[in-house]
């Protein structure tokens, strides 16, 4: 593909487009299945009162509520799927609301739910599963949802919260339609004077490139865009921190942190342990900010050069079909039933490949029951094959939960998301830099790896230090205002960036283009995930078949148990400080071989 200009849609060939009619032929066997979703209400209010009734009739219920996850996830994936393709159709995104005006009927439909639930007598619950069978399937769900009967609510106020469901998604949808649909940057100019178009998908690749001048321009072309928007960006992120906080204290909960990590069975020790463990290995990304400026032969070291390669003799262009190949020589250790899935990605379109206008930005996995569905916006750059890893990472992840897990437990929690994903890469590091002799090119590889430790796990703390800082002003009854967000996030880059780097008043708007802010405690699992995956990928290439069996068994987990005790049985503790203090500790190591290579 071209990288001149971004073509429109219809302008991508379909190999490079995922296959999207494995979930429905067409837009009219979609609206087929939201026909028999929009009848369902009736038929879950059916249910009121009777859920204490039999056990026959639980089981019916809760068959019930799997055939709507079904349902939903098909009807879900093929819409939003397709929105993701060009935010400019409204045609999908309309699709996209209808489906979610009956989600919010079915969810209020359905309110009497977790209250019924919550209220079933302990001994007529035991009679129920020791009088029917099948009932046993759903003990563990049922006892994660009583457990949270000090933040259940009346039938009526349920009833009221889920009505409120579309009304709270209305942060995030602003957020996405202003910047992947309305907002436009300003070409970015080389030191030759030609332009380059900055997208998006174009902005991290134009920073990671040689050209200084270049890189500050495209620096100034997205952050000076933003802040013409700062106060649209400030309302939006204020109205979801509204809405996070909005929950938590109505469910009752001592945080809005505690509400979000409670939902995937996580302690709130574990984000904060996190954060204190960042904080005591600051030196080393304080080292690493004066050995890039030392490397880079820089005066000053700005914002704008953190991305470029500290060993700039080697250009590693990688197309789309060799990021493939290399992908699955070094995911070899994982076995050939992991391999053969990737290969079954591969071929049978489960990625959308390249960017187009209006295409939603970044990369992520879908997991559909069919098959996942992974997007990408592919350059040919290091970079991008590591997220073609990340993402396989998730879908096979995905793939494994859907085929091993019945309907109710299929559906992991994202803590153990990103683990799958971040082992991935680090396989695919440790392969690249075991296959080469080039001093040059080692040197650039581990520079990679340091990157990634960077962005993964000092960046996505500091999001997450972020994104507790603003939730604890705003349960204070602070209002976030632009300046507000702007001074917060600058004082942080200065904490973990150190005096190494100026510190350009352009960075205190990231916050604005940051989507995972609208995720309500997402970020930090991004840190704690790859800590683990450094652990996991290191005990697969030192014991070989054992700990792959008990890696694929953890893929194959679901949420079938809690997500500390999954990977307890695949070999780390996420309960302890230990696998980030070890990860950065490894950190600390590569910045030292960096040295001496170079």
């Amino acid at each position: 593909m071209s990288e001149e200009r971004i073509p429109k849609r219809s302008e991508v060939p379909e190999e490079y487009k995922w296959a999207i009619e494995d979930i429905y032929p067409s837009d009219d066997a979609w609206r087929e299945d939201l026909k028999k979703l929009q009848a369902l209400p009736k038929k879950i209010a059916s249910y009121k009162g009777r859920l204490s009734e039999s056990a026959e009739t639980l089981l019916e219920f809760l068959k019930l509520s799997d055939e709507i996850s079904v349902l939903v996830d098909s009807l879900a994936n093929y819409a939003q799927r397709r929105a993701d393709e060009d935010n400019g159709n409204s045609l999908y995104q309309g699709m996209v609301g209808q489906l979610m005006n009956t989600y919010v009927s079915i969810n209020a439909a359905g309110s009497f739910e977790i209250p019924e639930l919550i209220a079933i007598p302990e001994e007529t619950l035991d009679s129920f599963y020791e009088n029917c069978e099948a009932l046993k399937l759903y003990k563990r769900a049922l006892d994660r949802t009583r457990l949270k009967k000090d933040h259940i609510l009346s039938e009526a106020e349920e009833r009221i919260l889920a009505l409120s469901g579309e009304l709270t998604q209305t942060p995030e949808n602003i957020f996405s339609m202003l910047s992947d649909a309305d907002l436009k940057f300003p070409d970015a100019v080389d030191k030759d004077g030609k332009a380059h178009q900055v997208t998006h998908g174009s902005y991290v690749p134009l920073l990671q490139g040689s050209d200084r001048a270049l890189r500050k321009s495209a620096f100034e072309s997205m952050y000076h865009t933003y802040e013409s928007f700062k106060n649209t960006y400030a309302a939006a992120l204020n109205a979801q921190i509204k809405a996070v906080q909005f929950y938590s204290q109505a469910r009752r909960y001592g945080s809005s942190l505690e509400a979000a990590l409670s939902a995937n069975e996580v302690p709130v020790e574990v984000y904060h342990n996190l954060i204190r463990a960042v904080h005591d290995n600051m030196d080393h990304m304080y080292d690493y900010v004066k050995l890039r400026k030392k490397l880079m032969g820089l005066d000053e070291l700005h914002f704008y050069d953190i991305y470029s390669n500290i060993v700039p003799d080697v250009d590693m262009k990688i197309t789309f079909e060799e990021a493939k190949e290399t992908v699955l020589k070094a995911l070899a250790p994982m076995g050939e039933e992991y391999l053969s899935l990737i290969r079954k990605g591969f071929n049978e379109r489960w990625i959308d490949i390249y960017e187009n206008e209006g295409k939603t930005s970044g990369a992520y996995s879908a997991g559909a029951r069919v098959h996942p569905f992974v997007m990408l916006n592919h350059k040919d750059t290091l970079n991008c094959m590591f997220t073609l890893a990340h993402e396989m990472g998730h879908a096979i992840h995905s793939y494994l939960s859907n085929k091993n897990q019945p309907v109710v437990y299929s559906d992991y929690v994202i803590f153990v998301a990103e683990v799958a994903s971040t082992c991935n890469e680090a396989l695919l590091i440790q392969y690249l830099l075991k296959h080469t002799d080039d001093k040059r090119e080692k040197a650039y590889l581990i520079n990679y790896f340091l990157e990634q430790f960077r962005t993964t796990l000092y960046r996505q703390t500091m999001f997450a230090e972020f994104e507790l800082k603003i939730n604890e002003l705003s349960a204070q009854g602070e209002s976030l205002t632009a300046d507000t967000l702007c001074s917060i996030y600058r004082d942080l880059n200065k904490l973990y960036f150190g005096d190494g780097i100026v510190l350009d008043d352009e960075i205190s708007l990231e916050w604005a283009r940051i989507p995972h802010f609208y995720y309500d405690y997402y970020v930090y699992q991004y840190a704690t995930g790859y800590s683990a995956a450094i652990a996991l990928s290191q005990r697969i290439l030192n014991e070989g078949e054992p700990a792959v069996k008990d890696y694929i068994g953890f893929l194959s987990g679901g949420c079938s148990t809690d997500p500390i005790s999954l990977l307890r049985g695949a070999g780390v503790d996420m309960a302890t400080e230990k696998p980030v203090t070890d990860a950065l500790k490894l950190f600390g190591d590569l910045i030292k071989q960096m040295e001496e290579l170079i």
